[in-house]
């Protein structure tokens, strides 16, 4: 249109109807672009925005499938940073990188052919530093990505200290260590910020070396076609046809090696959420045994030895029975194997050696959705999510009535305290139940496992903070309410396993002693040296004790 425009128009000096079809032309040309650039803009946000939510949410579905022991090793800074920077990060390059690419290519190759039209011999001069551009950009690329991929990981140690320092906060202000925090995020930081500037250095190098070369290519073509016109081989409407279809050529070169560069922080962000969605997740449904709500709480631990490293046994040879409606206690030393015990119970973990089975049925043959249907855990660490009081005692069970829920609050000792608050049950808690005591949030959890109604109940240190005499009251209610149901129950407070029915006695992953209070008074020196280290030597065995 520009070549049309000179050499028909201003150098004929056509005024008339030829005028009027050349300005018609550029106006629709400008009204063209303006359309498409809206309508990539709109598709690429679509694309983008709804590629991105579909693969968040697929992140997180695949997250909450993963095993417990990947969890376990995980940092959740690091998964924070996954889901959340690059996830966006690979966002950004749906919305621009990748559609930049393709319109960079589409231009390219219009222009040149256009070039080719115009003359065969400014075509080749125009293309010379196009193999010089992309080797710099993909050497550029290399580097990048590797830069980029440190940056990310160090992110996501200071999200994974900004995590860790704010679910921690009381304890960093009772123990006065703000001064610490604050020097090892400082320290963290400063790693960020030189990774950082060494990511930013690397860009700030890639512009001045592109824009010389290509400025340097501009030159030389606009001078050899400056030259084949003013020696007649070309006109001036063709000189300045080239003139405007060279720097279409050569600066979405230069773009496209800018393009390649920043697909790098697409590609590593796509290579750090692939590593997460590449783990296994639980076989939910691969046993072949379904309990159906037929379990009666029969357990049995045969032999079981398990291990998390190689060579360093946590539990060995462990044996023992808990029959419906029976309580087991797990008693022992921190770091003598009761919660690894209770965990291959659910799961979380598969046996070295050994069995453990429910209904005489292998937990390793029965499907998990199945096998945890029927169990109510407790763990140590109490978990309330932010909610109501309601809303986290029915969390298993979400349409579980009101009554429901304050049933299972009596049993568990906490329905006075709840009907204390303003709100009662509609009672709003801060973050991790963060408003509540210790033992408040551990009646809570315990409500919680006991709405669900479970036939195996494990009960891991779950009442450390609550007092005495509420604990005698809970262990009452729940011998009342599981009458059908078996009970794990482990404890290093002694006064919270004296009513088991039977005592498991754990040293070192190994069964010590095993038997009810009195039997074990008599028989086992362990157990007898527990019982004086915490109630006192030579205190009452029987039923007042």
């Amino acid at each position: 249109m520009l070549g049309f425009y000179v050499d028909e128009v201003l150098k004929k000096g056509r005024f008339d109807r030829t005028f009027l079809l050349a300005v018609l032309g550029f106006l629709l040309l400008i009204i063209s672009q303006a359309t498409f650039s809206f309508i990539s803009g709109w598709l690429a946000a679509k694309t983008a925005e709804g590629t991105t939510r579909r693969l968040r949410d697929y992140l997180f579905d695949h997250i909450q499938r993963l095993t417990y022991a990947y969890h376990a090793e995980s940092k959740t800074g690091d998964l924070l940073e996954r889901a959340t920077s690059d996830i966006d990060t690979i966002r950004r390059f749906f919305a621009d990188q990748a559609i930049g690419v393709g319109r960079i290519v589409l231009i390219f190759v219009i222009n040149l052919v256009a070039i080719f039209r115009l003359n065969t011999k400014l075509a080749w001069v125009s293309i010379i530093i196009i193999p010089i551009v992309l080797v710099i950009s993909i050497l550029f690329f290399k580097k990048l990505s590797k830069a980029y991929e440190a940056y990310q990981e160090q992110e996501a140690v200071i999200s994974t200290n900004l995590q860790e320092n704010l679910s921690g906060v009381r304890v960093v202000k009772a123990f006065a260590r703000q001064g610490y925090e604050i020097y090892k995020f400082d320290q963290s930081n400063w790693e960020k910020f030189l990774r950082g500037k060494k990511l930013n250095m690397m860009h700030s190098l890639f512009w001045p070396i592109s824009d010389i070369i290509c400025a340097a290519q501009l030159i030389f073509g606009q001078y050899t076609a400056a030259i084949m016109a003013i020696e007649g081989q070309i006109s001036l409407g063709e000189y300045l046809t080239y003139a405007g279809l060279i720097g279409w050529i050569i600066w979405p070169i230069r773009n496209l090696g800018r393009l390649i560069i920043d697909t790098s922080r697409g590609l590593v962000s796509f290579k750090r959420v692939s590593e997460v969605l590449k783990e296994e997740q639980e076989p939910l449904l691969d046993g072949s045994v379904s309990l159906d709500h037929q379990v009666h709480g029969n357990i049995k631990f045969e032999n079981v030895s398990f291990q998390y490293e190689e060579n360093t046994p946590v539990l060995e040879d462990v044996s023992f029975e808990c029959k419906a409606g029976d309580v087991v206690a797990l008693l022992g030393s921190t770091g003598s194997g009761k919660t690894s015990l209770v965990n291959l119970l659910p799961r979380f973990y598969d046996v070295i050696d050994g069995q453990v089975a429910v209904n005489a049925a292998d937990v390793r043959h029965v499907a998990l959705r199945s096998l945890r249907g029927e169990i109510g855990m407790v763990p140590q660490e109490t978990v309330l999510f932010t909610g109501t009081i309601r809303d986290n005692i029915r969390f298993g069970r979400p349409d579980a009535g009101d009554e429901e829920v304050m049933a299972a609050a009596r049993a568990a000792q906490a329905h006075d305290f709840i009907s204390g608050f303003p709100d009662g049950y509609d009672t709003q808690l801060g973050q991790r139940g963060v408003n509540l005591s210790g033992g408040q949030r551990q009646r809570l959890a315990i409500a919680r496992a006991l709405l669900l109604n479970p036939r195996l109940l494990i009960l891991d240190d779950s009442t450390s903070a609550v007092d005495v005499e509420t604990e005698v009251a809970l262990q009452e209610a729940l011998e009342h309410s599981g009458q059908d149901r078996a009970t794990l129950l482990v404890a290093q407070r002694i006064s919270s396993v004296l009513g088991a029915d039977k005592i498991v006695v754990l040293d070192r992953g190994r069964i010590v002693a095993e038997g009810t209070h009195p039997e074990l008074m008599a028989s086992s020196p362990t157990y007898r040296e527990i019982y004086d280290s915490q109630l006192g030597n030579g205190a009452d065995t029987g039923d007042d004790a």
